[in-house]
C-alpha cells in the first residue's frame, strides 16, 4: 500500500537550515508529483511546495510566494525520496508539515489540497530563538 514516511524537524532558531524528508514507498514515485504542505496554529494548510513528475512537461517545481527563494524541494527518485529544505527559517515558518501524493496519474504539479490523496503523518517544526 502507499506510505509517505517523514523525517525532520523540530526546534529551529530563526535563520537556520531545516530539511524535511518524506519516504515514499507502494508506488513508482517518479511517475507521480509531490507535495509539501504546512499548518500553522490556527491557520489553514497551505501549500507550500511542489516537486512534478517525470513525465509532466511542465515546470519540474512550484513554490509558494511566502517560500519562494528561500525553500527547496527536491526528490530522489531511485531513492524513492522527496525532500524540502531550507537555510533560513523565520519565525512564520512555524507548523507542521506534510507531504503528500495523489492517487490518480497524470496530475500535475500544484499545491491545493483536495489534489492529494495519501499523506505523511506530519513533521512540527518551531522556529523560535
Amino acid at each position: 500500500q502507499v506510505e509517505l514516511v517523514q523525517h525532520g524537524g523540530g526546534l529551529v532558531q530563526p535563520g537556520g537550515s531545516l530539511r524535511l524528508s518524506c519516504a515514499t514507498s507502494g508506488f513508482t514515485l517518479g511517475r507521480f508529483p509531490i507535495a509539501w504542505f504546512r499548518q500553522a496554529p490556527g491557520k489553514e494548510r497551505e501549500g507550500v511546495a511542489c516537486t512534478s513528475s517525470r513525465e509532466d512537461r511542465g515546470s519540474s517545481t512550484l513554490y509558494a510566494d511566502s517560500v519562494k527563494g528561500r525553500f527547496t524541494v527536491s526528490r530522489d527518485n531511485d531513492k524513492n525520496m522527496v525532500y524540502l529544505s531550507t537555510d533560513s527559517v523565520v519565525p512564520e515558518d512555524t507548523g507542521t508539515y506534510y507531504c503528500a501524493s495523489p492517487a490518480l496519474l497524470g496530475r500535475g504539479c500544484g499545491v491545493d489540497a483536495a489534489d492529494y490523496d495519501f499523506w505523511g503523518q506530519g513533521a512540527q517544526v518551531t522556529v523560535s530563538s
